[in-house]
């Protein structure tokens, strides 16, 4: 890994404080959509006409009024407002890419902010996988000299446990893609009774797949309530995605998402490489690769964050604790 220029770092954290403002003082003003009035008979009524991942919605405000014209009035200052938030970050993340810092590709991008766009990560979403790995390399400040050879997948985990941290927010995953027009379709499943948990573009690499943790032996896809689809349960997600961090996603339009927590990250691949079969070389390769990088600069940098990951892992039972050991023994790392 190399360390990214420190003038980076530092629109970087200007950069992740200015998201994490936009995303606090979300309003009417941020909602993509205009007013209209219609006038029946002698009265005059007022309605917002929404732009919705799933369409558009006209919403009733109520007959004209002081009241309703103040909102207005305060959507059309707010709208400024937004508009000036987004040059803004749109700016900071242009100079951290021009800084050297390489940039999310624009299809992945495309998709992972309108997941945030659509609240996927509000409500509880976390984004893991390759992608992952490369928001957390930014977001500590390095990236690799030689970027690994990665697919094209976006990768969304999410519980269907209704955690007491979360409030209770909801979003619509199967719409936003929808809403994307980019020519997604649900990737049908070997079973025709199963929803699907994947989605991709005929033609393309490009793959969406909705995760969630593996509860007992059961196989079958999980719905999550919060994100309205379908996940394909997998072990050892819950450690991974259990306290996930705010990161910031640098492309030409960047926004907020979760990620986990870097030192998890690096346990859990350490883990799931010793569940590689043979013919998932290449996949085990990368799993080590990643976290080996990690490992290396968490160790320099943040040695309690990966104590603590280490810790929590072993309370999982011995079996963790033995798939651990051997990866660490493969890759040649001592923690």
């Amino acid at each position: 890994m190399q360390r990214i220029p420190g003038e980076c770092v530092v629109l970087y954290a200007e950069l992740r404080q200015r998201l994490e403002t936009v995303e606090a003082m979300r309003s009417v003003s941020c909602l993509s959509g205009e007013f209209t009035t219609k006038s029946v008979k002698a009265g005059r009524y007022h309605y917002f006409q929404a732009t919705l991942p799933g369409g558009r919605a006209q919403i009733y405000l109520g007959p004209d009024c002081e009241d309703v014209r103040r909102l207005i009035a305060d959507f059309k200052s707010g709208r400024h407002d937004a508009q000036a938030d987004e040059e803004l970050v749109q700016r900071l993340a242009a100079q951290i890419i021009a800084g050297g810092v390489i940039a999310i590709a624009p299809d992945q991008s495309r998709v992972i902010k309108r997941l945030s766009d659509s609240g996927v990560y509000r409500a509880g979403g976390v984004l893991i996988g390759s992608t992952a790995f490369n928001v957390i390399g930014t977001h500590l400040g390095v990236q690799r000299e030689a970027p690994l050879r990665t697919t094209q997948d976006v990768d969304v985990a999410g519980c269907s446990r209704v955690s007491l941290a979360v409030p209770d927010l909801k979003a619509d995953v199967p719409a936003a893609i929808e809403s994307l027009k980019m020519g997604f379709f649900p990737v049908p499943r070997l079973s025709h009774k199963e929803p699907s948990t994947s989605y991709a573009i005929r033609g393309k690499t490009l793959r969406i797949d909705l995760l969630t943790p593996a509860r007992r032996t059961t196989t079958s896809p999980v719905f999550i309530r919060r994100l309205n689809a379908a996940a394909q349960p997998v072990r050892y997600l819950d450690y991974l995605i259990e306290d996930p961090v705010s990161a910031a996603m640098i492309s030409g339009s960047p926004c907020l998402v979760n990620v986990p927590q870097p030192a998890r990250f690096a346990l859990h691949k350490l883990i799931v490489s010793q569940e590689r079969s043979v013919t998932s070389a290449d996949k085990k390769r990368k799993d080590l690769a990643q976290a080996s990088a990690l490992v290396q600069l968490l160790k320099e940098d943040r040695p309690g964050d990966v104590r603590i990951a280490r810790a929590e892992l072993e309370k999982r039972g011995k079996s963790w604790t033995a798939r651990l050991m051997r990866a660490l023994k493969e890759v040649g790392v001592k923690l």
